[in-house]
């Protein structure tokens, strides 16, 4: 046998893992789901619930399978009485302190706690509460509530946001029962590191941590006779609202999408691949002005509110690497209240943007000082006012939030119809599809930039390296005779990796790509509930597919974008465009404890 191979004994049944193993990984491969409640697979495991307990044969106390691994020859059983027995018991303890209102609660039958109170059994608790202190609920964060009276101490958020974003804005606090998640000073969300990422929503069991939704504030203004609501979608959302309305992982679901949208009363239905196709023209325009006028490099993407945040409070210094292009969400509201309110006679006062995005950083992206390009437009040419003042987009919304809208008002997702986009600001190429994986800000760039520098048709417009599922994803181009390497970092961890080294001097790359979350937008922290990586790579196979069936898989030859440019723009980075398109980045945050 393989000495990396190991034999040992689950409920009877003769199991060979790889050496390493964990019990728990162990007893999945034999067919066996143990119970969990604190674990997140990749992500180190804090063993703080002791729901995943198993027997072993020679063991004094119950084993908790999650912290430890299979050695050879072991004899695991994980249903005996005594297991059951202390599975329950557990969660009883977990529940002694958890407020017990589900029919309320934001993660209600979509709630882990829920779903494994019902499995074991558990349907009151024989524990008195300890902690007599209800805490404040954190509203500070322009994106995430965050309720500690939900809070079960299971250490995912905590772990998520060290080791996948390196960012520790939230850490276990106090000993005993004044144990909880803070952060630093316990000064709240709004008022730390956090980039506002929203991964701690997506691995919390309950609702201790929720996206701050803005449903009812849309809701207002569809109800509202005297504005008009314009709706865009993020390329992320088709293959991510059909799971949150119970259609399968990955699911495509672009035209019911727009079919629901029109029935919730949105006055027209855009789509936020317009914007990013018109990204990528302002955006490889910049990179060949650097390239060719010795401009700063490595040219960073900057689409990522995450990312963004996450470099201008640790890495200030860098943000020149940054390019100056606003993320499609923000080019569309700026486009929305200039360019579309002229074409369509409408007043800009009277326009709200709503945008259905797969992140929680969206919401703190939109709300951004600078982030109002559009009503300085208008402001000398309708006179008005510091009291006039308005945003570029108004709200952004998560897919889980535009699914809770639909079942709201009953829509029956799975009967809609195949809905169209709405023009001008409707029509998109394959590489705007493709900005919903990680990578496909960078390939799609390349596609337009490497024919703009050469002046030769590219004909392989797929870049196989940067569809790699890996951390950082590199690839070399051969442009003229002048190689040219390009990175894509996934998650903010990797992301330092890559600032490292522009830090050290030691970068060998022109351009870099960073995503916030894994695999990208697909593994936004808005996205359905669970988001987990086989379900990221549905969803990119479904979004992959989209990209070759498009006509025109290249942003710069969607007419609509050329006719924004003729009639509007005047051509890539004029200086219309850089008025609407482009911003600064600064560092963001000054702390009281500075």
């Amino acid at each position: 046998m393989d000495e990396q191979m190991i034999s040992c004994t689950i409920d009877g049944k003769p199991v060979t893992v790889e050496r390493g193993t964990r019990i728990l990984d162990a007893c999945l491969a034999a067919g066996i789901k143990v119970p969990t409640l604190c674990y997140l697979k990749d992500v180190s495991s804090h063993g703080s619930c002791g729901v995943c307990v198993v027997e072993v044969e020679g063991a004094k106390r119950l084993v908790r399978s999650c912290m430890h691994s299979v050695m050879p020859g072991m004899v695991i059983k994980t249903q005996t009485e005594r297991v059951l027995h202390a599975r329950k018991l557990n969660l009883e303890l977990v529940l002694a302190n958890h407020p017990l209102l589900c029919t309320t609660c934001e993660r209600n039958l979509n709630c882990e706690l829920q779903a494994l109170s019902q499995q074991l059994g558990v349907r009151t608790s024989r524990f008195p509460r300890t902690k007599k202190k209800f805490e404040e609920v954190d509203a500070t964060s322009a994106s995430l509530i965050r309720d500690p009276n939900a809070c079960i101490l299971c250490n995912r958020c905590v772990e998520v946001c060290a080791s996948m974003q390196s960012v520790s804005a939230i850490q276990l606090t106090g000993r005993g029962l004044k144990t909880k998640v803070a952060t630093f000073y316990d000064q709240g969300l709004g008022n730390s590191v956090c980039t506002n990422c929203g991964q701690c929503s997506l691995v919390c069991p309950t609702a201790a941590i929720t996206e701050k939704s803005q449903v009812q504030q849309v809701f207002d203004a569809l109800h509202d006779p005297s504005l008009t609501v314009l709706v865009q979608t993020a390329p992320a959302i088709r293959v991510g609202l059909g799971e949150a309305m119970g259609l399968g992982e990955g699911s495509l679901v672009t035209g019911k999408m727009v079919g629901a949208l029109r029935s919730l009363g949105f006055d027209k239905v855009f789509d936020t691949q317009f914007t990013a196709d018109l990204t990528i023209m302002e955006e490889a325009y910049e990179l060949i002005h650097r390239l060719t006028h010795q401009g700063q490099l490595p040219m960073i993407t900057s689409c990522s509110p995450g990312w963004i945040k996450f470099i201008e409070t640790f890495y200030p210094e860098q943000v020149g690497h940054l390019s100056s292009c606003k993320s499609p969400q923000q080019m569309f509201g700026a486009i929305a209240k200039t360019f579309y309110a002229e074409q369509a006679q409408l007043d800009p006062r009277s326009i709200r943007v709503v945008s259905i995005m797969p992140c929680t950083a969206k919401k703190f992206e939109a709300g951004r000082s600078e982030m109002d390009s559009s009503f300085s437009y208008w402001k000398e040419r309708m006179n008005l006012s510091e009291e006039d003042r308005f945003c570029d987009v108004d709200w952004a919304l998560t897919t889980r939030e535009l699914a809770k809208m639909l079942k709201m008002v009953g829509i029956d997702f799975a009967s809609l119809g195949e809905g169209e986009f709405d023009d001008p600001l409707g029509a998109s190429t394959g590489g705007a599809v493709i900005f919903a994986s990680s990578g496909g800000v960078m390939e799609a760039a390349l596609r337009t930039a490497v024919e703009k520098l050469t002046g030769s048709v590219l004909q392989e417009v797929e870049f196989a390296s940067l569809r790699e599922r890996k951390g950082i994803r590199e690839a070399a181009l051969q442009i003229g005779e002048s190689t040219v390497k390009v990175a894509v970092a996934n998650t903010l961890a990797n992301a330092r990796v890559l600032l490292d080294q522009i830090k050290a001097g030691t970068s060998p790359y022109t351009f870099i790509e960073v995503m916030t979350c894994p695999d990208g937008c697909l593994g936004g922290g808005g996205q359905p509930i669970p988001t987990n990586a086989d379900i990221r790579a549905k969803r990119a196979q479904s979004i992959y597919e989209e990209d070759r069936s498009k006509p025109i898989r290249k942003s710069h030859e969607n007419p609509a974008i050329k006719d924004l440019y003729a009639r509007f723009l005047d051509q890539p980075l004029s200086q219309m465009s850089h008025h609407l398109l482009h911003t600064t980045y600064t560092k963001r945050l000054e702390y009281p404890f500075d």
